[in-house]
């Protein structure tokens, strides 16, 4: 949700925004709806104070044992009137809050415009692509040859997209979770498991309600969604809250399942572990101040980028394109790992500044003090790991001749000091 003021005072900011995201949207509309609440809200008033005279003038003349019965009539027509409005206004307030919650955030000014991923721009990459010297493999056939997950017997018991992970593959998902919380704690992030199922009004508050209900999956005859990130769960975490300045920034390590319908995946990406139905994240989440927020957006994919160096991942930062990006996010930055058995990169990461967005439509404001007046902080997120798309760089890359697949330093102390697999 974007500010009122800032809608109502400089449309054409709003009309330039919406233009480069090519997205359409009623902005005269939304503007429309604010005057006739802004009007309502003036009507209200008055009409409270008239009746709040009307009230005084009653007890007066009840103390003096005068008649107040063409006073107490007025009441009563004062009231009826003032129900009517306040109704009405409620209708108004629903409609423009309906509108105002779907209109995308603010872009960056550094945020290339255009259509699609065509126009993203590559900011650096990093690491030396491996080089074999035999036939490599893609991380289907590395699995089915080592007999580290089975796709056939977990499609027959949940459908596709879907796997058991067996062996090894077990003990590497479970190496990676708990070596990219440690990386996070030495950081000073907090680390949280967040509820797994969170309520519509949370998720609502997280994005845009359109981007995420042909996404993620619905519970049944309950106010309840599974969620596809942590991401909406932390930022929902202090709804409706005032958060202390001297707290800021609050930097959480989330962990948790994800649950996406994934409906867009297709070709070699509808077998395998690539692109699933479920998968195990860590997330970075953090709220700061506005001043504050662009220099913890770069940290964050700094500490990203280091923890892929610590593995051994050659990896390319891209800036997504007002096309490519999130609606919610004003600014983000993509990690793609190369993929030896794909001859590509491939997204691992997503890392986005969100402004304010996030915070006003959460009521999630602080302050620095009690007798000052409260302003919306700004939240951001950042991937530091999906555990499937890891193992597919990890396999693919550590591909050996001879049919295994070495483990990175850094991960095999997590193994039991075990180098391949």
């Amino acid at each position: 949700m974007l500010d009122p003021k800032l809608i109502k005072e400089k449309p054409q900011i709003i009309q330039d925004m919406l233009k480069a995201r090519a997205v359409k949207f009623d902005l005269d509309g939304l503007i429309e709806y604010d005057q006739k609440r802004r009007e309502f809200i003036i009507k209200t008033d008055e009409l409270r104070k008239k009746k709040n005279q009307v009230a005084l003038e009653i007890s007066q003349k009840k103390k003096k044992g005068e008649d107040a019965s063409s006073i107490l009539e007025e009441m009563k027509k004062v009231s009826g009137k003032l129900s009517e409005l306040e109704l009405e206004q409620e209708n108004i307030e629903k409609s423009y809050s309906k509108l105002a919650l779907t209109i995308p955030n603010l872009i960056h000014k550094t945020v290339p415009v255009g259509a699609d991923e065509s126009s993203n721009k590559e900011i650096r990459k990093w690491g030396k692509i491996p080089e074999f010297d035999f036939k490599i493999n893609d991380h289907i056939d590395i699995s089915e040859n080592l007999d580290l997950v089975d796709l056939e017997r977990a499609a027959k018991v949940a459908g596709a997209r879907f796997y058991y992970l067996k062996n090894d593959l077990v003990r590497l998902n479970q190496s990676l979770i708990h070596y990219g919380l440690d990386f996070l704690a030495k950081k000073k992030y907090s680390l949280v498991q967040p509820p797994y199922m969170i309520n519509r009004e949370s998720m609502e508050g997280a994005v845009i309600a359109d981007d995420f209900e042909d996404v993620i999956y619905k519970v049944e005859e309950e106010d309840l969604y599974m969620i596809g990130t942590s991401e909406h769960a932390m930022a929902a975490m202090h709804s409706k809250e005032i958060i202390e300045g001297k707290d800021l920034p609050l930097r959480y390590a989330g962990v948790s399942p994800c649950f996406r319908k994934e409906a867009g995946a297709h070709g070699r990406d509808q077998k395998g572990i690539f692109r699933v139905h479920q998968f195990d994240k860590i997330e970075q989440f953090v709220f700061s101040r506005p001043e504050d927020s662009w220099n913890e957006h770069e940290k964050m994919i700094s500490v990203a980028e280091e923890f892929y160096q610590s593995l051994e991942i050659p990896y390319r930062v891209m800036l997504l394109s007002t096309g490519d990006m999130g609606k919610v996010s004003a600014k983000t930055y993509d990690i793609e790992a190369w993929m030896s058995g794909q001859n590509a990169y491939r997204e691992i990461v997503s890392c986005s500044n969100c402004l304010e967005y996030q915070a006003r439509r959460l009521k999630i404001r602080f302050r620095d003090k009690t007798n000052e007046d409260t302003q919306y902080l700004h939240t951001l997120n950042s991937t530091l790991i999906a555990t499937t798309r890891i193992m597919v760089a990890l396999m693919e890359n550590g591909q050996t001749k001879d049919g295994h697949i070495k483990i990175p330093h850094a991960l095999q102390s997590y193994m039991g000091n075990q180098k391949e697999i």
